[in-house]
């Protein structure tokens, strides 16, 4: 395994460009693929009528500014969590956490671990959680003199999008549980109620509590596994903040204003209103539906109480600001992708073209194989549930199967390819300060394994 880690990592490093090189060669090969297969309105008679539609379609507010909110949200969680982890009682607490492994192999199975733990939980959590200990995994192993490999620590951090979708905050099994959230993705012709499923169908069922279970166990041996051997083990250099961010001396407070600039209380009454409106925010709508907004407002929060003044949290908030540039450029383009995806018909004729190879028997089978294919090109959860699940479900009631495990067989394909897209390791990469090329290697054999297993148990129960 370690031979198997070290030699496609080396292939990868050598053919994987950067992710925005990857975006835009999505983005070209989408818009070809559009023009070959595509679906056009009537009116589109000739090639340069067609290219005119895929422009406006492109450009339109459902397609490249679609994630615009949302491009904000994840460059305020990656900030929030970047402040949260610079402040000097997380810091401690995180050395304590990254102090325990003694070896860089227990350590990628520690992350590993964690991440996918918090990952359960909430994507959101687990993405930023796993990145921020990877980090500080690899700043204490340094510090320790204990040699590593930092590019598996920060793929084992990335490891949380690997369970998500079939965790507390998985966006197909939630939509799915009430009338008002299923009539948000489904169309009218598909009877809403017989496509209801309650979460004891899907999050809960036993079949999910196995499949995802074995993951986190499988996946946290399979870290320790591909780590590489001593003589190939290299110490990268870990970014961080300067430590004389929390022990130089603040400044004398020449003047009314140098003191509200250097004072704690202004910042730490700011994040007693977050932290209050984020538990307000829980409290309504339930702990097992907790968004992006919540966990944004617990992460600013808790960060603004722990620094020592508005100064402190402006001087990190500098440094983790240069880690949205990757989030702010390549997330129009993924958004343009997927408009182009849905207003083609692209998406749809992938995932009718997979059900249609499928009998009963392998119908959850092949509908989460083309739920992987698709979400390479459609990387939001809710949004591949929109375009995909009305179709699967239809597919899935003519079959037969419950609608609990067609929205599963759906989940699991838009999470295990996540371990390619690089969509959501960007804020991964910013925090860690590795490149895609350097931990794809490891995440591909990773979301081999893991679609092993689930196909196992999706095509054998």
């Amino acid at each position: 395994m370690q031979a198997l880690g070290s030699i496609i990592t080396a292939v990868f490093r050598r053919i994987v460009p950067d992710p925005l090189v990857i975006a835009i060669l999505l983005t070209v090969g989408v818009f070809l693929a559009a023009m070959i297969f595509g679906s056009f309105p009537d009116s589109c008679q000739t090639s340069l009528d067609r290219v005119d539609w895929l422009l406006t379609s492109w450009t339109s507010e459902k397609a490249l500014w679609q994630l615009l909110a949302f491009s904000m949200q994840m460059c305020l969680i990656l900030l929030g969590g970047f402040l949260l982890a610079e402040s000097p009682l997380v810091r401690r607490l995180l050395n304590m956490l990254a102090g325990v492994p003694r070896s860089g192999r227990s350590a990628a199975g520690l992350i590993g671990l964690t991440a996918m733990l918090l990952g359960v939980l909430n994507w959101g959590l687990g993405l930023i959680g796993g990145a921020v200990l990877a980090r500080a995994t690899g700043r204490s192993l340094a510090d320790r003199g204990i040699p590593f490999h930092y590019p598996i620590l920060a793929a084992a951090g990335y490891t949380g999008l690997l369970v998500w979708h079939g965790g507390f905050s998985g966006s197909a099994p939630l939509s799915m549980t009430t009338p008002s959230g299923a009539k948000k993705v489904l169309p009218d012709a598909l009877d809403i109620n017989s496509s209801l499923a309650a979460l004891d169908t899907t999050i809960l069922a036993t079949s999910n509590l196995i499949i995802t279970g074995g993951l986190i166990v499988l996946v946290s041996i399979l870290l320790m596994l591909l780590y590489p051997t001593s003589d190939e083990t290299t110490t990268l250099p870990v970014i961080s903040v300067s430590d004389d961010m929390e022990t130089a001396d603040p400044p004398s407070s020449k003047t009314f204003a140098d003191w509200l600039n250097n004072t704690g209380w202004t910042n730490r009454v700011l994040g007693l209103l977050f932290l209050l409106g984020g538990i307000t925010a829980i409290d309504s709508s339930g702990i097992d539906r907790i968004g992006l907004n919540s966990i944004i407002m617990l992460l600013l929060g808790a960060a603004l109480i722990l620094h020592s003044s508005p100064a402190s949290i402006m001087k990190a908030a500098s440094t983790a600001a240069g880690g949205c540039a990757g989030i702010i450029l390549q997330f129009p383009l993924y958004a343009g992708i997927m408009g182009l995806m849905v207003a083609s018909g692209l998406a749809q004729r992938m995932t009718e073209a997979m059900i249609d190879l499928s009998t009963p028997a392998t119908l959850e089978f092949w509908t989460m194989l083309s739920a992987g294919i698709v979400n390479l090109m459609v990387p939001s959860g809710g949004g591949q549930w929109a375009v995909q699940g009305p179709i699967a479900l239809q597919a899935g009631a003519d079959a037969g199967l419950t609608s609990g495990s067609i929205i599963m067989a759906v989940a699991y394909g838009d999470e295990l390819t996540n371990m390619l897209q690089p969509f959501w390791a960007l804020p991964l990469l910013a925090i860690t300060g590795v490149r895609a090329r350097d931990i794809v290697g490891y995440t591909s054999i990773i979301m081999l394994v893991a679609a092993a297993w689930i196909s196992f148990w999706l095509l054998m129960t």
